[in-house]
């Protein structure tokens, strides 16, 4: 009988891992709670209708199509049981011989869960669907303010926004609502006055992108603020409800407030029994094993493993690739624990894009902005992308936009109250 690998999680991670088994003479597991793989990198251009859902997510099942050792359930784990090597689902259970762990993180509130109502998150398909469609909706409700004759002051709580958090998916957000309030799609709403649109970037540490370099970090800021973007730096969140967010004494009146600020690792992750980080995440062997357990291995977001420096490896999608790979081939090659050489990340870069034709970049020793960084981001991310028409779509759709500041993605089709 073949050993069994099951796989929690479809992400990077997950998916690189079982591709990475194509040949291997196993039988192979794949386990998620939606359908598809979803490239979380252009999550935020769904939340700002520059790209559509379809275009940055794609059926596992097709995927795996021509993998004749992958079986892919839809369900969600919810107990591991590392003595009796089953995984507990919602609608049933299943055993293993090796088991990767790729449950990826969900949103921190820091303590404040009751701010998720106000402050939607963006982390999946329907996050980014609710952003877009709540964006779209605020525009329409200043639009008909203005078109009733009230006061100037009634629609600017629908033409502020409030992105909580500093890093690359607050940074790209920032930039990419600054272009359709300053360039793209205000400028079908013929009654907003442009100049009355806010856009404020929050971030509780000295500097945005607080893991890039101070230089690459103070560029992105320029470019945002040349958006028209105010990057509110060493500013935390006080209180957030229904009319607005509270930044120490100054109270900003907004309908419009996307949290970007922290992740927590997978609550299933507790059931390992082993120890976690502050962020919930097992903090596994240099094999990405589980203390005790040589044939568990747990990768990506929900892995807490040091560099050489003794930092831990950021929750990116090529950690978890290369994880993913890592952790394949010494299941391939059967090896025993004490034969297992130490997992090296190999670091190629950080990218990461403020707006059109303005991004940043982190190359080896290598540090440089603007057009040519921007190139290098599009290329990279159209490169990464499953499936061919995927890439081709996402292509033409930002040459499209590029040339006509013209957004594809701008459907309403619910109507949730403002």
């Amino acid at each position: 009988m073949k050993p069994k690998v099951v796989i929690i999680g479809g992400g990077f991670g997950g998916l690189t891992a079982a591709k990475s088994l194509r040949y291997a003479d196993l039988d192979i597991v794949l386990i998620d709670k939606t359908n598809h793989h979803l490239f979380q990198p252009l999550l935020y251009q769904v939340a700002t209708a520059a790209l559509s859902p379809a275009d940055i997510a794609m059926p596992l099942r097709s995927i795996f199509s021509r993998q004749k050792n992958v079986t892919v359930i839809m369900d969600e784990a919810v107990v591991i049981n590392v003595d009796e090597k089953t995984v507990l689902l919602e609608n049933g259970s299943m055993s293993f011989d090796y088991l990767i762990v790729a449950a990826g993180a969900t949103p921190s509130y820091y303590s404040h869960g009751e701010w998720m109502q106000y402050a939607p998150t963006l982390k999946t398909l329907n996050d980014a669907l609710n952003i877009r469609e709540h964006i779209l909706l605020s525009l329409e409700e200043a639009e008909r303010v203005i078109a009733e004759g009230k006061d100037g002051k009634d629609i600017r709580k629908y033409i502020t926004f409030v992105i909580v958090g500093g890093g690359p998916t607050g940074v790209e957000l920032a930039g990419a609502i600054a272009e359709i309030a300053k360039k793209t799609m205000m400028q079908d709403f013929r009654g907003i006055d442009l100049s009355q649109t806010k856009i404020y970037l929050v971030e509780a540490l000295p500097q945005i992108l607080s893991t890039y370099p101070e230089q690459l970090s103070l560029k992105a800021k320029q470019d945002l603020e040349l958006l028209g973007v105010d990057v509110l730096v060493n500013t935390k969140v006080e209180e957030i409800n229904g009319e607005g967010v509270r930044l120490g004494n100054e109270f900003i009146k907004t309908n419009n407030i996307i949290w970007a600020a922290g992740n927590n690792a997978s609550v299933l992750l507790q059931s390992l029994k082993v120890s976690l980080d502050r962020m919930g995440r097992v903090i596994v062997e240099r094999d990405m094993s589980i203390p005790g357990h040589p044939d568990i291995f747990v990768i990506g977001d929900a892995a807490c493993f040091n560099d050489a420096k003794g930092n831990p490896l950021p929750g990116i999608a090529p950690v978890a690739i290369q994880q993913g790979r890592y952790v394949a081939r010494l299941i391939k090659e059967r090896r025993p624990a004490k034969q297992r050489k130490k997992f090296i990340y190999i670091d190629k870069g950080n990218l990461a894009t403020i707006g059109r034709a303005k991004a940043i970049a982190e190359i080896r020793s290598f540090r440089f902005s603007g057009y040519v960084a921007w190139l290098l981001w599009t290329f990279v991310h159209i490169y990464f992308l499953i499936g061919f028409r995927n890439r081709l779509s996402v292509m033409f759709e930002w040459m499209y936009h590029y040339i006509t500041f013209k957004s594809a993605a701008r459907l309403i089709t619910k109507r949730p109250r403002m």
